[in-house]
């Protein structure tokens, strides 16, 4: 074994005990522009809202989704598809916001995402790497808990992130003359942070400090090789058969991250697939010839994923949500495309607590549509937080001491039969 692969290994046991899978992770993936689940997973044949695509059988029997999420369908047994999820949200952002944090944009005050709240409430004290952990763009952020849940960004799966190695100046990786250049710049930046917390600066100053603290813990740990795909969490190659299977593109090895990162230990991933406002020539965006199709992307990303998890024992601990601002129109527009469409939609989640193989809810034959068991947000945000053993009823506390429901203005129940 390789020397840096070595001291991953011991780095990763060394932190075990602080690491102890005593919580549960999430896994969003945030298909930005809003997908089209009339072309994914509520397929309406034969119908003039149909579109191009033909619906194939899932390892469930009965549930059938598109012929082009094949790897998806033979993981179905593990997934629960939502087809009545009502939002009336058809903004990018207004939709954006409500789909992050189960409460519609409110200029006086910015509500913490699922993810900052996953990471609040789960984040072990002890870990080295951030609570919540976006790839391929900024997620949304984490509103009045502070910049200590906020998203660290990777933009770039495969590669380091941005700052996380000393720089060269510091001299030699590893050297004794970069570590100590390297403690002595955090001792000085600690002595200024300190000043200011004794000057009474409130919170924004703690979490300042926490924030830069983690960040030094970070640039100072081996497991920030977790970041590299040349590796697995064990520190042996990674095999390439399996980068292959997730499928290199950034989706794809943004999934494979976020599968290493919930491995040791991280509460929250969010994975982005931009490209769905599809309002001209949908069906080719979604499938080409040549596999770089939105739908071919997510199938071998998403597919891939479950499978790994489940193959990894890791299926029990993590919870999935597919999701976008909305869903798109049953009906095919004059430029060969659909439009946005908050009325009734479909989500994908499962592990943790969710009970998979099955679907909720229903639609009309035309899509157009709730035809069974409406879902609000608050009943998916409540479903997933189940799912992850934190309380639906939690509530936490804004700048002003008000108590907030994490569920939205109306709150939610767990969607019956998922849990």
């Amino acid at each position: 074994m390789a020397g840096a692969s070595r001291q991953f290994v011991q780095a990763l046991a060394a932190a075990a005990p602080k690491m102890k899978r005593e919580h549960k992770s999430l896994i969003i993936l945030w298909m930005s522009g809003g997908p089209s689940h009339l072309d994914s997973f509520d397929m309406k044949p034969g119908e003039p809202t149909g579109g191009s695509f033909k619906p194939i059988k899932t390892a469930v029997s009965g549930v059938e989704i598109c012929e082009h999420l094949p790897t998806i369908a033979s993981q179905m047994t593990h997934l629960a598809i939502v087809r009545s999820l009502v939002t009336n949200e058809g903004s990018h952002e207004r939709g954006r916001v409500l789909m992050h944090t189960a409460f519609p944009p409110n200029p006086a005050i910015e509500y913490p995402s699922l993810g900052a709240v996953t990471a609040y409430q789960l984040t072990p004290k002890d870990l080295p790497l951030p609570g919540f952990i976006s790839i391929n763009r900024p997620a949304e952020g984490p509103g009045f808990l502070g910049m200590a849940y906020a998203p660290f960004t990777v933009q770039n799966p495969g590669q380091p992130p941005r700052n996380i190695n000393p720089p060269e100046e510091l001299g030699r990786e590893g050297s004794a003359e970069q570590i100590q250049r390297r403690l002595s710049r955090r001792s000085m930046l600690a002595a200024v942070e300190q000043g200011f917390l004794k000057d009474q600066r409130g919170e924004a100053a703690k979490a300042h400090f926490e924030v830069y603290r983690k960040a030094f813990d970070l640039t100072d740990s081996e497991l920030k090789r977790v970041f590299d795909l040349r590796t697995d969490v064990d520190g042996r190659p990674l095999n390439p058969k399996l980068l292959e299977a997730y499928g290199r593109n950034a989706f794809g090895q943004g999934c494979l991250l976020a599968r290493k990162l919930v491995e040791i230990g991280v509460p929250c991933v969010e994975v982005d697939l931009g490209g769905w406002d599809n309002h001209n020539n949908i069906f080719p965006a979604l499938h080409n010839a040549n596999g770089g199709g939105l739908l071919d992307r997510l199938d071998r990303g998403m597919g891939t994923l479950v499978k790994d998890l489940v193959e990894r024992g890791l299926w029990k601990s993590t919870v999935l949500v597919w999701m976008g601002e909305f869903g798109r129109t049953p009906r095919i527009n004059q430029n060969a495309g659909r439009d946005h469409w908050a009325r009734c939609w479909s989500v994908v989640v499962g592990g943790g607590a969710i009970k998979g193989g099955q679907v909720y809810g229903a639609t009309s034959k035309d899509g157009m549509e709730v035809k069974d068991n409406p879902c609000t947000v608050g009943d998916l945000f409540a479903t997933l937080y189940a799912a992850l053993d934190i309380s639906p009823d939690t509530q936490i506390r804004d700048p002003l001491g008000r108590p907030t429901k994490i569920t939205g203005p109306q709150g939610g129940t767990p969607l019956k039969g998922l849990i």
